[in-house]
């Protein structure tokens, strides 16, 4: 497996295959801000339309993609990003956003290891905490707090699934860094 960070061209090249990755994700039940059935138009407009901030550097986006069968890179199989600081008071902080695995490749570490790299990179870019909200009792909730994230409390009828039903949010953080 191979963990890239995509600059604004790379994103927009491998837009169809996150939007893949998306429809996938939102058709297999996991809350990620997209109601079923997801077209695929729509989440490849998604994908492009982060492609300014990606220019911007207000988003960090990573793509995982496994090996293929004869050397070269097979399709993107997970994706995390990072929601970087834009105001003078929260430069050290930032926010985890729309780690997905697809369903094909999930059970084999893949989502700790988009995890753990975007923990590093922001680490490593002066960020020191982390923070991000996930379905309450999902499947992520317990790979968040099996990683060290901290439980920072519950908010009722945050979001809907993507079935249309309200459901709570967990609102984790994690220091990644000394304090500034």
């Amino acid at each position: 497996m191979t963990v890239t960070r995509l600059d604004a061209a790379r994103l927009t090249e491998r837009a169809g295959e996150l939007a893949d990755l998306l429809t996938d994700t939102v058709h297999g039940g996991a809350s990620i801000g997209f109601l079923a059935p997801l077209d695929r138009a729509e989440a490849l407009a998604w994908w492009r339309s982060r492609a300014d901030a990606v220019a911007a550097g207000s988003l960090a986006v990573w793509t995982a993609r496994e090996k293929g069968a004869d050397g070269p890179d097979g399709p993107v199989t997970g994706t995390v990003s990072l929601v970087l600081p834009d105001k003078p008071n929260s430069r050290h902080r930032a926010e985890l956003v729309k780690l997905m695995v697809h369903r094909r490749a999930r059970g084999r570490g893949l989502g700790r290891t988009l995890l753990d790299t975007a923990e590093r990179a922001a680490a490593a870019s002066g960020i020191t905490l982390l923070h991000l909200d996930t379905e309450t009792d999902s499947p992520a909730e317990r790979l968040y707090r099996a990683a060290g994230w901290t439980r920072a409390g519950e908010i009722p009828d945050y979001a809907a699934t993507p079935a249309g039903v309200l459901r709570s949010t967990t609102l984790y953080f994690k220091h990644v860094g000394p304090p500034g």
